[in-house]
C-alpha cells in the first residue's frame, strides 16, 4: 500500500514585499511533515508570481501534513519566509477528488515551527476505588527544530497536569535527545483533565511543541506507548494579510499488487497494440478512450506510455491511439485539441524528450541574464529599455 501526492503551484498573488525595491522574489518549499523534498523556481522582482509547476511523489501511508512555505530569495542574506499554506492528511481525505482553490497564506513562526517526534509510554496505575497513579516515561525526542545558531538545541521535557507541573533534565546541542525519565502524577477525579507534555529549549527559553493526552482515553486503554506527533501550541496567532496561493493538491492512496496479478490485462493490452486497427476491431484500448474522465486522463495516460515503454511497443501504442483519434468526426480546427487520451499520451511521451532537447539550453538562459533584444510592439512604451534591450525576467 503506497499514498501517492499529485501537487500543482498554479500562482501567488498580493505577496507582501520584501525587498527595499517594493517588491519580492518568490519561490515555494515543500515539506512532508518537516522534510522539505520540492523547491519552485524563483520568480525575480514580482508580488504576483506564476509558477505552474506540477509535482508528482510517493510517501508512506503514515504521514500527517503537507506545508508550502513561500519564501523571499536574498542574495545577501538568509532568504525570509513570507508565509505558509498547511494542508493535513485528514483535509485531503475530505476531498477524494483533490482539492483546487485560493488558500491564504498563515505566518510563520519561528517558535510555533518546532516540530518533531516524542517517544512516550503512559499508563494509569491502581484500579478504581483505590488511589490511582498516572505514570508517564519519556524516552526520547527526535526531528526537533534547531533553535541555536549552530542548528542544536538545547530541549527539556515540561509535563503538566491538574495543576502541577515536572520538568525533564537539559539535554545539551541536540535535536535527538535521549531522557528515559519517569513521572508520576496522583490521579485526579472526575478523569476530566489532560495530560500535556510539552518539549522546550533552555536557552533562550522558547514557544514550546506539545502532544496531550485524555484521562479518559488512558483510563479505557490503560497504556500508550509510540512516538507522537509535536504539535505548536495555537495560542498565538496573528491576522496579517501576507497573500494567498493558488494549489490543485490530490492524494491517492493505491494498492499495489505482486506483478503477477497484471499479466493478463498487460498480455490483452500488447497483443491488441501489436494486431493494430487492421482487423477494425479495437476492443480494449478503444473502451479505454471512451471511459477515461477528464479527471483522470492525464493519469492513465502517463501510466500507458510507461507500460509500452517497458513492453518495446510505445510506438506502436501511440500510432493506434491516433488511427483512432484521426477516425473519429471531430472539427479540423481542434484536432488534436481535444485534451483526449491520444494528445495526453504523446505529451507524457514526449516530455523527456523535451527536457533534455531544450532543457540546457532554457536553464542556461535563466542563469546568464543577458541582455536581449524584443519586439518593441510586444511590450508597454514605459518598459522599453535602450533600443530595445530588456534583460530576461527569471
Amino acid at each position: 500500500r503506497r499514498s501517492a501526492l499529485a501537487i500543482r503551484i498554479v500562482e501567488g498573488r498580493n505577496l507582501p514585499a520584501k525587498d527595499i525595491t517594493g517588491s519580492s522574489d518568490p519561490y515555494c518549499i515543500v515539506k512532508i511533515d518537516n522534510e522539505a523534498i520540492i523547491r519552485t523556481a524563483t520568480v525575480w522582482k514580482t508580488l504576483s508570481p506564476f509558477w505552474g509547476e506540477e509535482y508528482e511523489v510517493h510517501l508512506q501511508p503514515t504521514f500527517h501534513s503537507i506545508s508550502i512555505y513561500v519564501m523571499d530569495e536574498d542574495a545577501l542574506s538568509r532568504d525570509d519566509v513570507i508565509g505558509k499554506v498547511c494542508i493535513t492528511r485528514d483535509m485531503l481525505a475530505e476531498h477524494p477528488k483533490g482539492y483546487s482553490g485560493w488558500v491564504s497564506l498563515s505566518e510563520v513562526d519561528p517558535d510555533e515551527e518546532v516540530q518533531g517526534e516524542i517517544h512516550l509510554r503512559v499508563e494509569v496505575l491502581g484500579s478504581q476505588g483505590s488511589r490511582q497513579l498516572l505514570r508517564c516515561t519519556v524516552l526520547e525526542a527526535r526531528d526537533l527544530a534547531g533553535k541555536d545558531r549552530n542548528g542544536a538545541s538545547d530541549p527539556f521535557v515540561r509535563l503538566r497536569y491538574n495543576g502541577k507541573v515536572q520538568e525533564s533534565t537539559v539535554v545539551k546541542k541536540s535535536c535527538y535527545p535521549r531522557w528515559n525519565e519517569t513521572f508520576e502524577f496522583e490521579l485526579a477525579e472526575p478523569a476530566g483533565e489532560k495530560l500535556c507534555v510539552e518539549v522546550w529549549d533552555w536557552a533562550p527559553p522558547a514557544f514550546p511543541s506539545q502532544v496531550v493526552f485524555s484521562i479518559q482515553g488512558l483510563e479505557a486503554a490503560g497504556q500508550e506507548e509510540g512516538w507522537f506527533r509535536l504539535w505548536p501550541d495555537k495560542s498565538k496567532t496573528r491576522e496579517d494579510d501576507l497573500g494567498s496561493l493558488q494549489l490543485q493538491v490530490r492524494l491517492r492512496d493505491e494498492m499495489v499488487l505482486p506483478s503477477h496479478c497484471y499479466q493478463p490485462l498487460l498480455q490483452l493490452l500488447c497483443q491488441e497494440v501489436k494486431s493494430g486497427h487492421q482487423d477494425g476491431q479495437v476492443h480494449l484500448v478503444t473502451l479505454l478512450d471512451e471511459t477515461t474522465t477528464a479527471e483522470c486522463r492525464q493519469e492513465v495516460a502517463i501510466n500507458l506510455v510507461k507500460l509500452f515503454l517497458g513492453q518495446g511497443l510505445v510506438k506502436e501504442f501511440l500510432d493506434l491511439l491516433f488511427e483512432l483519434e484521426l477516425a473519429k468526426p471531430c472539427e479540423p480546427n481542434t484536432l488534436f485539441r481535444s485534451n483526449s487520451l491520444a494528445s495526453k499520451s504523446m505529451e507524457s511521451f514526449l516530455k523527456p524528450y523535451l527536457h533534455g532537447v531544450l532543457g540546457p539550453t532554457i536553464t542556461r538562459v535563466f542563469e546568464e541574464k543577458k541582455f536581449v533584444e524584443l519586439d518593441p510592439g510586444k511590450v508597454e512604451s514605459k518598459d522599453v529599455g535602450c533600443s530595445g534591450l530588456h534583460r530576461v525576467q527569471t
